[in-house]
């Protein structure tokens, strides 16, 4: 099973692309050494407060795929400086 998500977030206090860049990078670095994902900024590069990224991973089956996005999610959360706005999952398989 593969689990497709795509996030919508907005950065706070981002004021420049330089600022935007670096936290997505950082929750880009953090979420792949944490989980066994594929992840990647997918729209609005040229905003600077927006971002749209896309998690994905492969399981066995639905429970675990779900486990690893959910805990993807909750790490995401867990960032002061970026907020998802909208979710988007799909199944494949």
């Amino acid at each position: 099973m593969i689990l497709y998500v795509e996030l919508d977030c907005f950065i706070y206090e981002a004021q420049s692309l330089k600022d935007k860049r670096a936290v997505v990078k950082r929750v880009i670095t953090r979420l792949q050494n944490s989980y066994n994902i594929t992840i990647s900024e997918l729209d609005y590069q040229d905003l600077w407060q927006r971002t749209r990224l896309g998690i994905a991973t492969i399981s066995p089956d639905r429970k675990r795929a779900e486990q690893v996005i959910d805990s993807c999610l909750a790490k995401v959360d867990s960032f002061t400086e970026i907020e998802y706005t909208s979710i988007e999952r799909q199944w494949y398989g």
